[in-house]
């Protein structure tokens, strides 16, 4: 058990180091007067007083430090190296506190693949976000569904966990995370057992305030649980099924939680991997969160989303999210940070954010009460301080990962063997342009083609005479702010190519864990997936003379799959001034309309066609072929063979456009600043000028529809 006695302010390092300290069972002679040892629970006086933080990350991705791998560039915006600060400085403000991760920590950069894949860590040794973990000394953590890209495998070995599975074999006793991981609706197919420990009781020893004034050592036991999205099973099909099955949060909840408090749990904390949605309870729902918090919880820790819960409160901060703020306000209240009641907390991602919620418990009866009202939840940026200056990096992180950060460049920076005349960016991917995007669809067709040419089954051969069509979303364009978008070789022309690099085709498309896949689908399908990609626009009143935002919000800009044909064989328009689902017109294939019995497949990801997204019936019935291989190594493999990349043949098919609409007042595409010479570049008219920057720092670029 650990001591942690009272700690004065200290500087961020310095705070981190005396909690060390005091972890290792030492004293401050100086922080001990008036506090006595720790006594029997039946000798704490009624009406004591406990003060403590929970503190949450969430989502990292192997973004451990202020660094952009697929740019070769520093990124100051995000990087455990600085939420390291805002934990340093939490604790200083909580000595009473307890840290904690909610997944999604092994996959997102090119060092989580480079560790993963391309030089897979070994035993012996500990995955570089698990060193800077364990020297962070974290409480203890869940899984996201991002964990299990890798397959079950790489899991076990690299957090030392024998899942008990067949095939499955634990390597030894590998370097691992030193805190607890929970998983509590994940268990074997046929065992039904959990894979990993469902819940852990964390014991630490806190400073307590007696009705006297004077202080005490009391010891509190801290119950987690962890959840991730049952649609693992479908995004991750290849390596989960057959082998786990995953429960529903709420079921598992309710048989948790009683369990923990039967075994003298103080506090029940949910680490949820996923957001909020006030859809009625389904044991399937992606987004479950908002339903654990009528399951007995004393505090709900969530993910996936890569959202800020509650609103931001630093100065200048940016406004709830959209999809936040539509969720009924009896329910969650998005200021105090409250779903039903229970305090919940959301740090967005990649490190940007640290989750804080102060809670008060009070000795009443033998037992702690959580008191309600005096709890405060938070979701620190790194420009909490004064809404203007980030916070410095913790000095100590960079040379715990400094090898994998050297061979992760090294690896990333190699040679692809061939050149672009043009750059590829998503930055303006919502109004039309599709140079970051073109060659993902070409490649993916190409693929296709080639996998139905080639068959053997007889099946698979008789779709010859199938028009194969493609679909992919811009995965970086502004969900993850202002620094988050795709842009390849910029600055490449025909008189100055740009030779690609390994680093580039990550950047095309993101996920590394996609395989390919191909659906067989009629033309009323294409029509409803269509539409289902166009609700990430905002409906536009043409009458409005105030300012209307294009694409409200980013938090799902992966669903904005835009389709495409060789030869630009495939064309649609998004009519923005009707209602989600009757907003696509014009829709041809080889210039005639297309009918709702005619026949198409369509290159897509595993994702897609498992269900992901929720498009009408891509539900996994319709699926065709499920490559092995991974759609990143299908761009990759198609940007070596063609030798030289132009925009001519493969980034100024614009398959899409807007029914042209005149409006009374502004309409505004939030994108990356400084950008404007890039729409020039692409002759994109309808992007008329760049405005002010909004609280999130992204550029308010001024969009004419009637162009």
């Amino acid at each position: 058990m650990k001591k942690i006695s009272w700690l004065p302010p200290l500087t961020p390092i310095a705070a981190l180091v005396a909690i060390a300290l005091a972890g290792c069972g030492s004293s401050n002679p100086a922080t001990t007067t008036n506090v006595t040892p720790v006594v029997d629970p039946n000798s704490i006086p009624e009406g004591t007083i406990v003060k403590l933080a929970l503190l949450e990350t969430t989502d990292i991705h192997q973004n451990i430090l202020s660094y952009d791998y697929y740019g070769l560039k520093a990124d100051t915006s995000l990087g455990l190296e600085r939420t390291a600060t805002l934990i340093n400085e939490a604790r200083a403000e909580n000595p009473n506190n307890i840290l904690l991760d909610d997944g999604d920590v092994i996959q997102g950069t090119l060092l989580g693949d480079y560790q993963a894949l391309a030089a897979p860590v070994t035993c012996s040794g500990t995955l570089a976000i698990y060193k800077v973990m364990n020297a962070l000394k974290y409480d203890g953590a869940g899984l996201g569904n991002h964990e299990f890209n890798y397959g079950l495998g790489f899991l076990s070995q690299i957090t030392n966990t024998d899942f008990g599975l067949p095939d499955v074999s634990k390597a030894g006793t590998c370097g691992a995370p030193n805190f607890p991981l929970v998983l509590s609706n994940v268990v074997g197919a046929t065992s039904q057992k959990p894979i990993f420990n469902p819940t852990s009781i964390i014991n630490k020893q806190f400073t307590a305030t007696k009705p006297d004034g004077s202080s005490m050592n009391v010891k509190l036991n801290v119950g987690i649980m962890g959840f991730v999205p049952p649609q693992i099973m479908d995004w991750d099909q290849k390596s989960l099924a057959g082998k786990v099955v995953v429960n529903g949060v709420q079921e598992s909840a309710n048989k948790y939680v009683p369990e923990l408090r039967a075994k003298g749990a103080d506090l029940v904390v949910a680490l949820s991997h996923g957001g909020l949605d006030a859809s009625p309870y389904s044991p399937k729902m992606e987004n479950g969160s908002l339903h654990l918090s009528t399951t007995g919880i004393d505090a709900l820790m969530l993910g996936h989303a890569h959202l800020i819960f509650p609103a931001p409160k630093e100065t200048g901060a940016p406004a709830i999210d959209a999809s936040l703020a539509a969720l009924p306000s009896a329910i969650v209240d998005t200021k105090k940070g409250l779903v039903n009641g229970v305090p919940a907390v959301m740090a967005q991602s990649w490190g940007r954010r640290l989750g804080i919620i102060q809670m008060t418990l009070k000795y009443q009866s033998g037992k702690w009460v959580v008191q309600k009202d005096l709890t405060n939840v938070e979701a620190r940026g790194f420009k909490y301080k004064d809404g203007t200056n980030i916070v410095d990096a913790d000095a100590s992180i960079a040379s715990l990962v400094d090898t994998e950060h050297k061979a992760t460049i090294n690896y990333a920076t190699q040679a692809l063997g061939t050149t672009t005349d043009f750059e590829m960016s998503a930055y303006f991917s919502l109004v039309g342009d599709v140079s970051a995007i073109q060659i993902v669809n070409q490649a993916q067709i190409d693929y296709v083609k080639n996998f139905i040419a080639t068959s053997n089954d007889a099946t698979i051969a008789s779709y010859k005479s199938i028009p194969v069509i493609s679909c992919s979303a811009p995965f970086k364009a502004g969900r993850n702010g202002p620094t988050d978008f795709t842009d390849v070789a910029p600055g490449a022309s025909p008189a100055s190519p740009f030779g690609l690099q390994v680093r580039n085709p990550g950047d095309l498309y993101l996920y590394g864990n996609n395989n390919l896949q191909a659906v067989k689908i009629k033309g009323s399908d294409l029509k409803n997936w269509l539409e289902t990609a166009a609700k990430q626009f905002g409906q536009i009143d043409p009458a409005l003379t105030t300012e209307q935002d294009l694409v409200p919000s980013y938090s799902t800009i992966y669903n904005y799959d835009v389709f495409y044909a060789d030869n630009n064989a495939l064309i649609y328009q998004i009519d923005v001034t009707q209602p989600a689902g009757k907003r696509i017109v014009n829709l041809t294939y080889a210039g005639k309309a297309i009918g709702d019995n005619d026949d198409f497949i369509v290159a897509t990801n595993d994702y897609r066609a498992g269900g992901g997204g929720n498009f009408p019936g891509i539900d996994g019935s319709k699926t065709i072929i499920k490559s092995p291989d991974a759609n990143q190594a299908v761009v990759s493999n198609f940007v070596k063979k063609q030798g030289k990349i132009t925009s001519a043949a493969n980034g100024t098919g614009q398959s899409w456009s807007f029914v042209k609409v005149t409006t009374k007042g502004p309409v505004i595409l939030r994108s990356a600043p400084g950008k404007i010479s890039v729409a020039q570049a692409l002759g994109l008219s309808r992007v008329k000028s760049e405005g002010a920057l909004d609280a999130s720092g992204f550029a308010k670029y001024a969009i004419d529809l009637s162009k």
